[in-house]
């Protein structure tokens, strides 16, 4: 309301410019009503056009004020997204037994690393959040939703957890290794459903208690933790921001054009955007993983850049069945000098129709 004061004085202080008579002009706000106070006389015309300027403010005053307070509620800061505040989103945490975080583009996401397995690849322990992080993502599609994830899997896992969600309706769309010489043996089995919230939500909590997923724990993130590895100038030559997660370097790069499946666009945050991973193994190196969301026609460039530059292809294949366009999916490792393996990222990174960082 101050700025609607100044406005009005800034307008009458221009017309006293004008006219020799008025000395003083002082601007007093008691609700909506302005009274212009005088310490020497003031002429006819000059009182006239005054109070002419004065019923023409008090009558701009609401739509002012209005947009001065749209720009103040515009300036605050959005509240974040929260599943607590989402009936629908509440109802699945609970029936799910864990909580969820709801992304940025409406996703409500479960991460489930199996904290419980001790995998190592060529002498390098894997941590849960580098390549044994099992997810689930439900989007609202009218008063359904649907759900898409991944599992991660012992081999001895994979006959019961695929017979109990094909008993609950879900599809499996894909199991297959991401990795090459883990020890023990780890499978990734992709699912998907459609249908009520709620239920897929218990029918997926069923099939986790035949693993050994452990309940939820916190898992600390931390943006500006030191992790042994530069992680400022590894983003520079990537060309994205990452985060610090569990001790782990992560980055998401989603694809430039829309990904679509039986007509609904997927959210980045359902899997489809290029994972890269960052573990530090020590002395300024790190092991790295992920994987890269790729059309048919990038599959071979990509797999030329990556390994010019000593970074080996450890998996290509699906992870969806319908999606469009048709996507393909290509894992990778190394354990090198990480500005080394950043760049060769980068490289590959380069022969994608990603998006353009914001």
């Amino acid at each position: 309301m101050r700025s609607t004061e100044d406005f009005v004085f800034s307008i009458l202080f221009s017309a006293q410019q004008q006219h020799n008579s008025i000395t003083k002009v002082e601007i007093i706000m008691t609700n909506q009503w302005f009274t212009c106070k005088q310490r020497h006389s003031l002429t006819g015309n000059t009182t006239t056009r005054m109070a002419l300027i004065c019923l023409l403010l008090l009558a701009c005053l609401p739509g002012i004020s209005a947009q001065s307070q749209s720009k103040e509620a515009q300036s605050q800061p959005k509240a974040a997204p929260n599943a607590a505040n989402d009936s629908q989103w509440k109802a699945v945490e609970d029936a799910l037994g864990r909580p969820g975080q709801v992304q940025p583009d409406g996703v409500l996401k479960f991460g489930m690393p199996r904290r419980d397995l001790k995998v190592s690849v060529n002498g390098v322990e894997v941590k849960p959040g580098f390549a044994l992080g099992s997810w689930a993502a439900f989007k609202k599609s009218g008063s359904e939703a649907m759900v898409m994830g991944d599992l991660v899997l012992l081999q001895e896992e994979v006959a019961p957890v695929m017979a109990k969600l094909q008993e609950e309706g879900f599809e499996i769309t894909a199991l297959h290794n991401h990795l090459l010489g883990e020890t023990p043996r780890i499978m990734y089995m992709h699912i998907g459903g459609h249908g009520d919230a709620v239920k897929l939500a218990e029918s997926l909590k069923a099939a986790l208690a035949l693993t050994g997923t452990p309940l939820p724990a916190p898992i600390g993130t931390m943006p500006n933790a030191e992790i042994g590895i530069d992680t400022k100038k590894i983003g520079d030559i990537i060309g994205r921001t990452g985060k610090v997660n569990g001790g782990i370097l992560q980055f998401a790069v989603p694809r430039a054009e829309p990904i679509t499946d039986g007509g609904m666009t997927i959210p980045n945050s359902m899997g489809i955007s290029t994972a890269i991973n960052f573990q530090p193994t020590g002395d300024g190196r790190a092991a790295i993983t992920g994987d890269f969301v790729l059309l048919g026609k990038e599959v071979n460039p990509v797999i030329k850049a990556l390994r010019e530059n000593g970074i080996a292809v450890t998996a290509v294949h699906n992870h969806m069945l319908t999606e469009e366009p048709r996507l393909f999916f290509m894992h990778f490792w190394a354990n090198d000098d990480a500005l080394k393996l950043a760049k060769g990222l980068r490289a590959a990174l380069d022969q994608t129709n990603s998006a353009k960082p914001e």
